[in-house]
């Protein structure tokens, strides 16, 4: 542990003690001599003015007076692995799209960087240890972005051209954005569509000529939002229609029963080692998509009229072939 750590140590240990700290609890949880340890208190009350008290027999330390609760560190300090945490979180922001945010996280990025030069000891970054692969991520505008994002979050209407891919049909919406959702490396709005009177998802890279109003959002109940957008299956909206049965065979289960599908969701190893998942979902494209990827190794058993459509996409798909 370098000086820097240890200071950063020391503040959160005396900050969180409710009693002083033991000169013998110091050295363990420093890992130094006691002589470092005097100087690294000496460091912190005399240059960077905590109000460090000790005790003459016990060299017990505390905070004391008024300002213990409210002293912290000047500046901007974190340990190793934090630092390591805001790099790998800076690195996954950065390529959740191309473009995305790069003006705005530039200044940030520069500010890490110098972070991690002062802990490196003039060493490389190790941002190249760090690989983030993005699949099917959608080209968004910039723009769009910024205007969406600030919209959400200074709860103010939004007025925005969109074409859907569905029916490719171009449309204008003025919307309350209530939340930015990030799914499957894409970028969707959920929001109060006005002209609409219903909470619409949309996709932000089909939007165009994006405008903040100057009018408040309305602000929808989290419930309701929860029971509209988040009741079914993946990114589709509406209130689940119903449940499906998935069994994997038992080469599949050791992937499927580890994975999140639904908040609600429940699965059951079953004797012979294959695994049963079920879900709610409304509209069953995504679902069946998902399935697919697992070709011989997934079969729905329930409802019906998912197996019925699944058992049509199969032979299609065959018949491309023959």
């Amino acid at each position: 542990m370098d000086r820097y750590e240890r200071i950063l140590t020391l503040h959160r240990l005396l900050k969180s003690a409710r009693y002083p700290v033991a000169m013998t609890r110091l050295r363990e949880e420093l890992g130094c001599s006691r002589a470092t340890i005097y100087r690294d208190v000496a460091f912190l009350r005399d240059a960077l003015g905590a109000p460090i008290e000790s005790d003459a027999e016990t060299h017990a330390i505390h905070y004391s007076g008024d300002d213990a609760d409210r002293f912290e560190l000047p500046g901007l300090w974190l340990s190793s692995e934090e630092l390591s945490a805001l790099v790998a979180l800076q690195e996954l922001i950065g390529r959740t799209g191309p473009g995305i945010l790069a003006s705005a996280l530039a200044p940030l990025r520069t500010r890490i960087e110098r972070l991690m030069s002062d802990h490196s000891d003039g060493t490389a970054l190790p941002l190249e240890r760090i690989r983030v692969i993005t699949s099917k991520a959608r080209k968004i505008d910039e723009a769009v972005f910024r205007d969406v994002a600030g919209a959400v979050l200074r709860r103010q209407r939004l007025r925005f051209g969109y074409r859907a891919r569905s029916t490719a049909q171009a449309t204008q919406r003025e919307v309350s954005p209530q939340r930015l959702t990030h799914y499957r490396d894409n970028w969707y709005l959920d929001a109060w569509d006005h002209s609409r009177d219903a909470l619409r998802s949309f996709a932000l890279d089909r939007i165009n000529h994006s405008r903040i109003l100057d009018v408040a959002a309305e602000d929808r109940n989290p419930a309701e939002l929860d029971a509209h957008l988040a009741d079914s299956y993946g990114i589709f909206s509406g209130k689940a229609k119903a449940w499906a049965t998935i069994r994997f065979s038992p080469h599949a289960a050791r992937w499927v029963a580890d994975e999140h599908w639904h908040t609600q969701q429940q699965g059951q190893m079953l004797k012979d080692g294959s695994y049963e998942l079920k879900l709610p979902y409304s509209n069953s494209k995504e679902l069946l998509m998902d399935i697919l990827k697992y070709g011989p190794d997934a079969e729905i058993i329930a409802p019906l009229p998912l197996r019925e459509e699944m058992k049509i996409l199969l032979q299609l798909a065959v018949g491309g072939y023959q």
